[in-house]
């Protein structure tokens, strides 16, 4: 056999036993399958749903229960009797035909018997849940009953025995207890005529009704309690005050608080239908409504009661205040009357003590009303309290602005010494500054320093002349002062800066001497001097010599100058 035959062997071969592998476990697989759907098949048997078919019919079943059953019933009886049947003979044929090696056959079979039962098996399962259900409904329906119906004869005899607590309610509770015993009744006849499905949903609504009325029980009785006990009590607490204090000459005009009452009482009324009807939410609304307006009522009568031991403590009090203040205001006006005859009263004093006076006068007006009221029975306290709060507080800003005006005002004649002082101390200064200039004999002075000389003389003579006025504006005066003091202390440096200047040319004129042969130093000599004696630029002077020497020796003119303010500081 040649090598190409013996290759075409081998692979033949190998087709074979792959071939023989996969029919192998496809077979294994399909065999798998079969016992599977013939296990659902026992599955289904092992529900014993024919026995329970057995039970229920034992239980005399109606109405939805009834059609409950004969509709499950009848899918079971037929997959009994058709499906199942069919199931098995499919999967009898396939095992015969997958044993033989029959495949694809076998796989038809298969997937039939598949087809038939999974839905088989699903219909089986849910019709054993539904058969459970039914078998269990008539002992759990009558526990639940038993349970329900206890609760409910407690809840009826608690009500009963504490009917007076539920007042206006009562009878609308008594025709949903009424409601519930009929609903008890029904759901007993449908058990006994076997509706279990029926008496469930009559059970659970007699629940639902029992926990509603169980929850809003304690709201009814607090509303009650609210609405007939504490609200009137509170209602006639307020008539019976409002009335003494009547009496007793208050006054209340924020509202008419009988009239109030009467409106309050009808919102009572109001509640008590809404408590009847068992509208517990809007019964909660309109009583969280009353209970505020009541405390309103409460706090209008309480701030007047409050308020009138503080009016009669602080009645003559104020009365002390005011006509204190009013004696106040009037020297106060009367002062500055006289002080604007010799002084400027720039800041509008006398308007403003004029303004406080007619201030204090309108509080003793308001002051005069008041009491009048208070004396007729007509006295608002809390108002009057307000106004004399404000009042007082207003009266110790006024006496607190009429002592500062009046410090200020005292303090004119002050200043007009102190300006005058001032004056006099100026012009010895600039005197002394100028005598200071004479008595160093320089050629002359500088046209800038004669200039601020002649400023400040000036401006000295001016306040001066403004001093002998007969009507003075002092704050004027003061600022001008204040510029002058400034001009002589610029005039000290200015003459201080031409001694020195003056002095230091002379002697660092003296000092290049020694090199009075050099051509730079003998210019610089020249120019210097004629700065100095024809410009009266001593600077200038200073700068120009000192340049010169400082570029022939330098450091020199720092020695001479430091010398020079060494000598004059311990002279």
């Amino acid at each position: 056999m040649s090598p190409t035959q013996s290759i075409v062997v081998i692979i033949a071969i190998l087709i074979i036993i792959i071939i023989i592998a996969v029919m192998l476990i496809i077979n294994r697989r399909q065999l798998r399958q079969i016992l599977e759907l013939d296990d659902l098949i026992t599955k289904i048997d092992k529900m014993h749903l024919e026995t329970d078919i057995v039970s229920l019919d034992k239980m005399d079943l109606a109405g939805e229960s009834l059609t409950t059953l004969t509709t499950w019933r009848k899918n079971y009886e037929q997959a009994l009797a058709k499906k199942i049947p069919a199931a098995q003979n499919f999967l009898e044929q396939a095992a015969e035909q997958n044993t033989h090696y029959h495949l694809l056959k076998a796989h038809k079979n298969i997937k039939q018997a598949q087809e038939i039962m999974d839905p088989t098996y699903k219909d089986a399962k849910n019709t054993k849940e539904v058969f459970t259900e039914l078998l269990e409904s008539n002992r759990e329906n009558q526990k639940k009953y038993n349970d329900l119906f206890n609760g409910f004869k407690e809840m009826r005899k608690d009500i009963l025995a504490n009917s007076y607590d539920y007042g206006a309610a009562l009878d609308q509770i008594e025709n949903e207890l009424t409601n519930i015993e009929n609903d008890f009744s029904e759901a007993k006849s449908l058990t006994a005529q076997g509706d279990q499905v029926e008496a469930k949903r009559i059970l659970s609504k007699i629940k639902a009704a029992l926990t509603s009325i169980r929850s809003i029980l304690p709201e009814i009785r607090n509303a009650r309690h609210q609405l007939n006990k504490v609200f009137q009590d509170q209602l006639s607490e307020l008539s019976d005050s409002y009335k003494k204090m009547m009496s007793s000459k208050y006054y209340i005009t924020q509202v008419d608080v009988l009239a109030e009452i009467k409106k309050i009482r009808g919102q009572v009324v109001d509640a008590n239908s809404l408590l009847k009807e068992l509208k517990v939410s809007e019964l909660k609304e309109k009583n969280a409504e009353i209970k505020k307006e009541i405390s309103a009522l409460y706090e209008i009568l309480a701030k007047e009661y409050k308020a009138r031991p503080f009016v009669e403590e602080n009645q003559d009090k104020i009365q002390r205040l005011l006509a204190h203040e009013q004696v106040e205001s009037k020297k106060l006006v009367a002062k500055l009357r006289h002080i604007d005859e010799s002084y400027e009263l720039t800041h509008n004093e006398l308007a403003t003590s004029r303004k406080l006076e007619q201030e204090v006068s309108d509080m003793e007006r308001q002051y005069t009303v008041d009491t009048q009221n208070v004396a007729d029975g007509k006295g608002v306290y809390s108002k009057i309290k307000s106004s004399w709060l404000s009042m007082l507080e207003r009266l110790r800003e006024i006496s607190d602005e009429q002592k500062k005006m009046s410090q200020d005002v005292d303090g004119l004649y002050d200043s007009e010494n102190v300006a005058n002082d001032s004056i006099n101390r100026f012009k010895q200064e600039v005197s002394l500054v100028y005598r200071r200039l004479e008595r160093k004999k320089i050629p002359g002075n500088p046209d800038t320093f004669v200039q601020m000389y002649t400023l400040v003389v000036n401006e000295i003579g001016h306040v001066a002349k403004e001093l002998s006025q007969v009507r003075l504006n002092m704050e004027k005066i003061s600022q001008e002062l204040i510029q002058i003091s400034d001009d002589v202390e610029r005039l000290k440096r200015e003459a201080d800066d031409i001694i020195n200047s003056a002095d230091l040319v002379q002697l660092t004129l003296q000092y290049s001497n020694k090199y009075s042969n050099n051509g730079s130093i003998k210019s610089a000599q020249k120019k210097a001097m004629q700065l100095y004696e024809q410009d009266y630029n001593y600077k200038d002077a200073l700068d120009t010599i000192a340049t010169a020497i400082e570029k022939v020796e330098p450091g020199s003119y720092q020695r001479l100058e430091n010398l020079y303010y060494s000598d004059k500081k311990n002279s």
